[in-house]
């Protein structure tokens, strides 16, 4: 499974792809706003940093200005993904775009019926929420299985992002069901490598490694 990380802070993203792990980004308006960084250049940055797909929202409501402005978000870079959200306006858009090569992630699915209608757009990835279910009472992993029996069954071109993650066991879900990929907020990446029993390990063997230096 691929990990991405959802951030929009280049240091976060620095730090991660330090440690070998991270296949790619996915930043939205919500992250991009806590940086004192402009959009554009989060955006290069980010690029120079991570090999992999960087997802980058268009926030026009219209299919024409969507279109428009994922044009020019693509023109930065050759692995800018553009989300936009799952609307009538943004089916239309990725129709055209994917027509044109450009690859969409559709971005806030709820449902399989949502995830069924973007993948015959040509989206090429399907982000479900699965925290923001949960939140409301829903299986939010049950829906990301749905969606991968639709994507199996048509053999359609798409990978489901297991977006919205809020603990380890999210990711570890996405993996056992066979998501394709997870994108996974920096707190939540630094708790994945984190267990009692790894850091009491390390300790008795530094314990016993210095009784080994003093003979």
């Amino acid at each position: 499974m691929k990990i991405f990380i959802d951030t929009a802070n280049v240091e976060q993203i620095r730090e991660v792809s330090g440690w070998g792990i991270l296949d790619g980004v996915t930043t939205n308006p919500t992250l991009v706003a806590k940086e004192k960084m402009d959009f554009e250049t989060i955006v290069r940055e980010t690029c120079a940093i991570v090999d992999g797909p960087i997802s980058a929202e268009a926030m026009s409501t219209r299919s024409e200005d969507i279109v428009k402005e994922a044009r020019k978000l693509a023109s930065i870079h050759k692995n800018i993904v553009i989300k936009i959200p799952m609307t009538e306006e943004g089916l239309k858009a990725t129709k055209t775009l994917s027509k044109e090569g450009i690859k969409v992630n559709m971005t806030l699915v709820f449902s399989p019926a949502q995830a069924l209608l973007a993948c015959k757009a040509g989206a090429r990835y399907i982000s479900p929420f699965v925290g923001r279910l949960d939140d409301i009472g829903h299986n939010g992993m049950e829906v990301v299985a749905q969606i991968l029996d639709i994507i199996d069954n048509y053999g359609f071109d798409a990978e489901v992002i297991v977006a919205s993650v809020r603990h380890p066991g999210h990711v570890v879900e996405a993996a056992m069901m066979g998501a394709h990929i997870a994108t996974v907020p920096y707190e939540v990446l630094k708790k994945m490598f984190k267990h009692p029993l790894t850091d009491q390990g390390i300790d008795k063997f530094l314990q016993d490694w210095e009784k080994v230096a003093k003979r």
